[in-house]
């Protein structure tokens, strides 16, 4: 079963922020003019639910194979972010 999270909260100026976590845990969240307006967006960032996490693996896995080729390449150090 997919679970997702909408929370719509009146906001300031007249705009209500709209939070949004899908069945993957990622999480977004956008300020809307209208209810409408929010559940409108809400109901498009759900629908790309899948999109957005393919998205987010096939960066994970360039990363991976980033940081592969760096230790081949003898270019990394004993820092995780190689600012050294």
């Amino acid at each position: 079963m997919k679970e997702y999270t909408v929370n719509i909260k009146q906001a300031h100026a007249g705009t209500f922020k709209v939070s949004m976590q899908d069945h993957y845990g990622n999480g977004g969240a956008v300020y809307e003019m209208s209810v409408e307006a929010a559940l409108n967006y809400a109901k498009e960032w759900f629908a790309k639910a899948e999109e957005r996490q393919h998205t987010k693996n096939v960066m994970g896995k360039a990363i991976a194979e980033c940081i592969k080729l760096d230790k081949k390449a003898g270019i990394t150090s004993e820092y995780r972010d190689c600012l050294d």
